[in-house]
């Protein structure tokens, strides 16, 4: 995992330590030096989506919506360096007497214009004239909801949003929106934050941009110079190379029981659909050996003829791994599966309703066997089951759960958190909606173990099983005719391409 900061940072830090970094390169460096790094960069951002939607820049008109602060400092002197391009600028001012003067000064040198917020109908006019724009009204320093005033400057907009390090109303932290926000202005869009069709953040990436992709779209870092006084980050972000280079491949020298065997517990009379998708996600991963055991095991072989199918834990013969929970129903069948995958010594997903029988007799947590690695996957209503509610911290709270249990948690959600008991995170912006569809999890956990019978490390098996699962929905989603909804089917089926994406990224 990377922590450079040449554009392809994999770290994220706190706003702390960024602010740290942040202070300390200002007191070696002229007065301003940061700021106007910062807005350069985005400037030129700016100016590539408006040549990328329009053909080009002069004449076009950029909108700033200016807050007080160095945040819409940043986005005057952007202002400025557009005025260069030719670019028509208008500030919007939502508090003039407290706009950051020299950025002010300098805008309105290169001729730009601007406009205070409080002449309602000026500032919804360049609004409706913009080709872009741009989020300056809060900062990192922000929180809560955006006020208002500048939420009904916000539900006005129909050009893309630039977010200037952040889209406003968004907890840098946590990615959170809190509100509600009473506005009686035009519009009709969600008014508690600002949804960015691009965000430009500056010497780091922040929590925000993994735990909020859906609010910051695209997220572009321009290197401001503080790279050498960050510390080591506080949380991870897998990539196609980091993921494609750990993935296991058979070598010369392999069978398939060097590979991984991996025993999958799941699915029933009601659920038989759970074992033959966890089950099939097993086989696409490049497991050595799938042993499914349970009462789908007729339907599950019928599906995956490679794979050894027998109608009981106790019959299914060694493995290296145990997925167990898919489907597998919360009755007394279900209970023993539990015990028995707890008891067998070897690395553990746990998933679906296993992990609703460990939250409702926690005594079941007595088969496992000390140091086992395991790896637990909720969704947000399972994880308050087990360990309380999620909160707006996704981060905190997996970090807590997976100290107290013991284990690593894959947190899902949009962006999904993986914890380990020691502290490390892994986040994973999902870049879509796609995974959401009935039986997606079982694929997840069918990946999951795959990983873990392979020797792989609890947290970064789940990172990068999480990480091949979005790749296979947006592959199975995007298709010739342009982006569909899917199934636990059709994102099973990309399962493989995926593999080949990121294994492909290791070589380019």
């Amino acid at each position: 995992m990377r922590d450079g900061h040449d554009g392809r940072v994999r770290g994220v830090w706190t706003v702390e330590q960024v602010r740290a970094a942040e202070r300390e390169v200002m007191a070696r460096v002229p007065d301003g030096t940061l700021m106007r790094r910062a807005a350069y960069g985005l400037a030129v951002h700016v100016a590539g989506l408006l040549a990328g939607r329009t053909g080009g820049v002069v004449g076009r008109r950029a909108v700033l919506l200016v807050g007080a602060g160095d945040n819409g400092g940043d986005a005057l002197w952007a202002g400025a360096f557009l005025r260069r391009r030719g670019v028509a600028v208008t500030a919007v001012l939502l508090s003039p007497e407290r706009a950051h003067p020299a950025g002010l000064a300098a805008l309105r040198r290169r001729g730009g214009r601007t406009v205070s917020a409080s002449d309602l109908d000026g500032a919804l006019r360049e609004l409706g004239r913009a080709d872009v724009v741009v989020d300056g009204i809060v900062g990192l320093s922000g929180r809560g909801p955006l006020r208002p005033a500048a939420a009904s400057l916000v539900g006005a907009v129909t050009a893309p949003i630039v977010a200037v390090d952040l889209p406003s109303g968004v907890d840098p932290d946590t990615g959170a929106v809190d509100g509600p926000a009473v506005v009686d202005g035009p519009g009709s869009v969600d008014r508690l934050a600002v949804t960015a069709a691009l965000t430009v953040t500056f010497g780091a990436l922040k929590p925000v941009h993994v735990l909020a992709p859906h609010r910051c779209g695209p997220v572009r870092l321009v290197d401001i110079g503080i790279g050498d006084a960050l510390p080591a980050p506080t949380v991870h972000v897998l990539d196609d190379a980091d993921v494609g280079a750990l993935w296991p491949v058979p070598g010369p020298d392999d069978d398939k029981y060097t590979q991984g065997v991996v025993g999958i517990a799941a699915g029933s009379a009601t659920y038989p659909g759970a074992a033959v998708l966890t089950s099939g996600a097993a086989v696409h991963a490049t497991s050595g050996l799938v042993r499914y055991a349970g009462t789908a095991a007729d339907q599950v072989r019928a599906r995956w003829p490679e794979l050894v199918a027998t109608g009981s834990v106790s019959d299914a013969g060694r493995v290296q791994a145990w997925v167990v929970g898919p489907g597998l129903g919360t009755g007394s069948d279900g209970r023993r599966a539990v015990r028995h995958a707890l008891a067998a010594g070897v690395p553990l997903c746990v998933d679906a309703d296993a992990i609703t029988l460990l939250a409702t007799d926690p005594t079941l947590w007595d088969a496992r066997e000390p140091g086992v690695p395991v790896v637990i996957t909720p969704h947000d209503r399972e994880f308050a089951r087990i360990a309380g509610d999620v909160g707006p911290d996704r981060v905190a709270a997996a970090r807590a759960a997976a100290a107290r249990l013991g284990v690593t948690v894959l947190l899902k959600g949009h962006a999904t958190v993986v914890a380990d008991p020691d502290g490390a995170v892994l986040v994973h912006p999902s870049p879509s909606s796609w995974p959401a569809t009935a039986g997606s999890g079982d694929v997840l956990a069918g990946l999951v173990g795959a990983l873990l019978a392979a020797g792989i490390a609890p947290l970064v098996a789940a990172g990068a099983a999480v990480h091949v699962h979005g790749r296979a929905a947006v592959l199975a989603a995007v298709g010739p005719g342009g982006a569909a909804p899917i199934g636990a089917s059709a994102l099973l089926a990309a399962v493989p391409d995926a593999i080949r994406a990121v294994r492909a990224a290791t070589v380019s």
